[in-house]
């Protein structure tokens, strides 16, 4: 196979501080992702069994007295202090142990792992313990922190007598090692780390108690709005606003901040406009992933629609302001993260008693961001037209190269994707998750190769931090990773798509498949 993947390009200094933020919201992200069904699990149990929930339940919820007649004594209780001085014993319930401790320790074992392999994440998880009981509020930052620091040194220890043991010493040597690091470090993640993390927390949490005791919580959308399509949504997701509304949900029961970056009615809004006033292939394919966006919960597919039309970011703005904003005057929240960022993912975490103002933030947040796409979109629909900016692949790039004011290698390779290479076997879709644009992206592919007969290609999708260049021989990535992508793999070919849900790119690469296939098969005829 001729492989396309060239050298990659000279990266401008702005462009090389997104990467890295991007590599860092992944890493972060490789951290949160993989734990989310745990997340969602302990918000679905608090939603239900609290004294507020729809099923209150004394054991689950963790508010029943064990010592009252006839109780249950099966389960786990702690001693507490009743309102007129006595002690009882409450139950200790599921709520409060997910959040304390199942929660941050397996933050903690996917951090050890993403540095040190499974090696790594059995001494994260022995260390995050110490920074757990050495504090009063829950981890998850500690964790994160923690959990990498001390599988790095683990990595370190090990590679002082790497290759050097005498035969049959090595599990001797490899159990103690990890023994000690992981114990040692927990001892001083307790009296070290836990007071600094804690003084961290109380200052990030005094930060945005700052902003709403000033009205200033919607201001959070000037940054978090063109950071999301600046593909740095998981780091503001995952590594700032659902450790920090974890921490509201133990103090006050739910948090606006889940809906902060995960509110599907920005997006929505901007879809709706595309899909009304928008023009050539952006317009037809706006409701597919309207569908995809609001309630699949993948946000990614509304991104390329702002990056053709980067004004369009103010839409994105004023809808996500106008979200927060409606969350603070109805006092509603969620009682974990909306992961993804569906609307029914929402929902399902929505608090018993914030069902209308979330509801609204959504729909509020819709309406805005459409009303400002619209005026956008018609004041420039004319000129669009008389330009024939067609809104198909080739003017979205052309658009955004010239946003960017430079010419785009993923377009060239592209380009020059066709006619020479040798058999494509294996196609990676990458995106930073791993598991929600580029999976749609990866169906999407398999089922044009089915209908057009190719077979013996496998199509799969994985994370960019854990593509490698023997992974694949094609990297179908959204054009704002492709530069990690082509990091992590620099000798495999690379194409970039605007949009996982519908690219002519993938038409290409069918046709490709498929002379490709027919030219095998005319060079074996007799």
């Amino acid at each position: 196979m001729t492989t396309t993947a060239s050298a990659a390009p000279t990266l401008s200094r702005g462009r090389t501080a997104q990467v890295r933020l991007q590599r860092f919201g992944a890493f972060l992200t490789g951290m949160i992702m993989p734990n989310l069904p745990a997340f969602l699990a302990w918000g679905l149990i608090t939603a239900l069994f609290i004294s507020v929930g729809w099923l209150p339940n004394e054991m689950l919820g963790g508010f029943g007295n064990a010592d009252l007649p006839g109780a249950w004594q099966g389960a786990a209780t702690q001693l507490v202090l009743a309102d007129d001085g006595t002690t009882f014993r409450q139950y200790l319930g599921l709520v409060g142990p997910m959040v304390t401790y199942l929660l941050p320790l397996l933050i903690a074992n996917s951090g050890g792992r993403l540095v040190h392999g499974e090696r790594g994440g059995v001494v994260a998880t022995i260390a995050t313990l110490g920074i757990i009981v050495g504090s009063t509020v829950p981890m998850f930052l500690g964790a994160m922190i923690v959990g990498p620091l001390a599988a790095w040194v683990m990595k370190l220890v090990d590679s002082l007598w790497d290759g050097k043991l005498k035969p049959g010493l090595e599990m001797l040597v490899n159990m103690f090692s990890a023994a000690i690091v992981g114990g040692a470090m927990s001892v001083a993640a307790f009296f070290g780390i836990a007071p600094v993390v804690s003084q961290i927390s109380t200052w990030l949490g005094d930060i945005v108690a700052w902003l709403a005791d000033n009205g200033l919580l919607p201001l959070m959308s000037i940054i978090v709005e063109p950071a999301k399509v600046l593909f740095l949504n998981n780091a503001i997701g995952n590594g700032v606003l659902v450790p920090l509304g974890a921490q509201q949900v133990v103090e006050q029961g739910k948090s606006l901040l889940f809906l902060v970056e995960a509110n599907p009615g920005p997006g929505l809004g901007i879809l709706l406009a595309y899909t009304l006033l928008g023009v050539g292939a952006a317009r037809s394919t706006a409701p597919g992933a309207m569908f995809v966006h609001f309630i699949g919960g993948i946000h990614e597919v509304y991104f390329p629609f702002v990056l053709m039309k980067p004004v369009l970011i103010v839409a994105a703005i004023a809808g996500g302001m106008t979200g927060v904003a409606t969350n603070v005057v109805f006092g509603s929240g969620l009682v974990g993260p909306a992961a993804p960022g569906s609307i029914i993912a929402v929902l399902a975490q929505t608090s018993r008693d914030s069902y209308l103002g979330v509801i609204l933030s959504v729909v509020l947040s819709a309406t805005v961001s459409f009303l400002v796409a619209a005026v956008i979109l018609r004041a420039s629909r004319k000129r669009d037209l008389a330009a024939g900016e067609s809104g198909d692949l080739a003017a979205a790039v052309a658009q955004t190269e010239a946003n960017k004011g430079r010419s785009s290698a993923a377009l060239s390779s592209l380009v020059g994707a066709t006619g020479t290479a040798a058999p494509v076997r294996t196609i990676v879709f990458a995106c930073d998750a791993g598991m929600g644009s580029s999976a749609m992206g990866a169906a999407v592919l398999r089922d044009k190769l089915r209908k057009a007969g190719i077979e013996g290609v496998t199509v799969v999708n994985k994370a960019v931090a854990t593509l490698d260049d023997d992974a694949a021989d094609l990297v179908i990535s959204q054009r704002e990773l492709t530069e990690r992508a082509r990091q992590h793999a620099p000798t495999t070919r690379h194409v970039s798509v605007d949009n996982f849900m519908n690219s002519p790119v993938y038409d290409d690469v069918v046709s490709e498949l498929g002379a490709s296939r027919a030219a095998a098969g005319a060079g074996e005829a007799p």
